[in-house]
């Protein structure tokens, strides 16, 4: 166990599983009252358990981010706990792929309510909580290489991570005078349950040759990453190694866009 969160108090949204999981333990092993933040409870008190079994510090909550009251209750739980919020995951997200001219309004409708407002909502509450503690406080946002170019079956999906990274540099630019950074890392081609099912969906819409192993294939490291790898980078956002950035997207994919 190391120290470099100790005593910080962090909730990561969508932490029952894959990346935010990864997240979680992560953070707890650093020290962290990690706050493990998801609509399936019973998953997130898995990992909870998990991480205390190991001599973490972790709880669950249940927390729906496309609802206001739920976010902000989910960090008055946090505040409660521990006195005060030190940094906040945007860590959720959802895809539901389908062919370009297919994509339906509700189809896009879904998959932007998740993934952009649900960012849009976690920075603002964050935010409030940070201000009214007196400032300072980091925000975390996941996006992705999808946010960076457009993909043909899961356009929407897509146009939410391009949507998470001008919100993390509108939110950087909005809340710099309060000491909040905000700050986005991209994961590539992650082994997760997001892409067990991705990979099931484009096989039933006859696209099966464009999922998981396809695009790993072009990885320049030569593997998929597992949430473990992207850990290192979460704990290098909330810690205090990162106060002096803000507005960035750190790129964790294995070298597969390369800018």
């Amino acid at each position: 166990m190391g120290d470099r969160l100790a005593g910080r108090t962090i909730i990561v949204t969508g932490g029952a599983s894959g990346i935010g999981a990864g997240i979680c333990r992560g953070l707890a092993s650093e020290g962290a009252n990690a706050v493990i933040a998801d609509l399936d409870l019973d998953s997130a008190e898995r990992v909870a358990d998990e991480i205390t079994a190991t001599g973490g510090a972790a709880y669950a909550v249940r927390v729906d981010v496309t609802d206001r009251a739920s976010v902000v209750a989910g960090i008055e739980e946090a505040v409660s706990r521990h006195g005060r919020l030190d940094a906040y995951f945007n860590n959720v997200g959802m895809n539901a792929p389908m062919k370009f001219l297919d994509i339906t309004e509700s189809n896009f409708e879904l998959v932007m309510r998740v993934n952009a407002l649900g960012v849009l909502i976690g920075i603002q509450e964050a935010a409030r909580q940070f201000i009214a503690q007196g400032g300072g406080g980091k925000v975390i946002n996941t996006a992705s290489i999808a946010g960076r170019q457009g993909f043909a079956s899961f356009a929407p999906y897509s146009a939410s991570k391009a949507a998470v990274i001008s919100l993390t540099q509108a939110g950087a630019r909005a809340l710099a005078t309060n000491g909040i950074t905000v700050n986005a890392f991209a994961p590539g081609v992650v082994a997760t349950p997001l892409w067990t099912k991705l990979d099931a969906d484009l096989e039933a819409m006859g696209e099966g040759d464009s999922g998981f192993d396809s695009m790993a294939a072009g990885i320049l490291l030569g593997r998929p990453a597992q949430p473990e790898d992207i850990a290192p980078t979460a704990i290098f956002l909330a810690a205090a190694d990162s106060d002096y950035i803000t507005g960035q997207v750190i790129p964790i994919d294995g070298g597969m866009i390369l800018v």
